[in-house]
């Protein structure tokens, strides 16, 4: 049995170091488990950065259909996006996707409505009523969080306070200059099977607010972690590298707390 198994590990050692097995680890690497992805907007400043490099978690919402690196053709056509259904993106998720009016690019931007939950903006604020109804809203949110419209309950801004990075931009006001969805949207329930997806920068995202929302078939991960960061500046990031959304969000909480303090100290409010 022993002398098997060094036999299988010696053929397994050969075949990893020859070019054919080497292309095929890292085609089933990029493929299945891990495949590096490049943040090329501020969409999701202050969570995500312009120049962050990461490898995004391919299995973390089943496995989605492979695509030939570069040309992005489908290796197995005929499916709904995905060769196994796993898990689904949660509130609150940052997810990679591809874009739905072209999947040929991939989009970062955080989950804000499940299948089945209603939203609206209004002056640039997001209202949720989740799918599970009031008592789940009761029971799960602060008070000052929740507000009353159309008869039921809806939660104010449901992530701005855990997730650090999501910010609006002060100088973007309603004069008629701006897309109209950045201030205002109608109440919209979110289809099944499918998901709301924002950007944390909210007044300078290209997102579901302005072409629906996210078939399940184009979800394809969530950022693993940073291996390189530079900014516009060629300047090595080196505090961001190695850190996950998780890490990074605690880091923008506690510039945020340090801002806020500051503001209080200066007499600002």
């Amino acid at each position: 049995m022993k002398e098997k198994a060094k036999k299988f590990a010696h053929k397994a050692y050969k075949f990893s170091n020859s070019w054919t097995g080497t292309v095929i680890i890292v085609l089933f690497v990029i493929f299945f488990i891990a495949q590096a992805f490049r943040i090329p907007s501020g969409s999701m400043k202050n969570s995500l950065l312009i120049g962050d490099h990461l490898f995004a978690k391919k299995f973390a919402y089943g496995i989605s259909t492979p695509h030939l690196p570069f040309l992005e053709i489908p290796l197995i056509p005929g499916t709904d996006g995905h060769i196994y259904d796993g898990d689904t993106p949660e509130r609150g998720d940052i997810v990679i996707f591809r874009y739905p009016e072209n999947p040929s690019f991939h989009y970062v931007k955080r989950c804000v409505a499940l299948p089945g939950d209603e939203l609206f903006i209004h002056e640039k604020n997001l209202y949720l009523h989740p799918h599970e109804g009031d008592g789940f809203i009761q029971e799960h949110y602060a008070p000052e969080q929740i507000v009353e419209a159309s008869g039921k309950l809806w939660i104010k801004n449901p992530y701005a306070a855990k997730h650090a990075g999501i910010h609006h931009d002060p100088s973007v006001v309603n004069d008629g200059t701006h897309p109209m969805p950045i201030f205002f949207t109608p109440p919209f329930v979110v289809p099944e099977n499918e998901y709301f997806m924002m950007g944390d920068n909210r007044d300078h995202s290209n997102d579901s607010r302005f072409w629906g929302p996210v078939p399940y078939g184009l979800v394809e991960g969530t950022p693993w972690f940073v291996y390189f960061s530079i900014n516009d500046k060629y300047e090595i990031r080196w505090d961001r590298m190695g850190k996950t959304p998780t890490d990074l969000e605690g880091d923008a909480y506690i510039k945020r707390a340090e801002n806020e303090n500051g503001k209080k100290d200066k007499g600002i409010f």
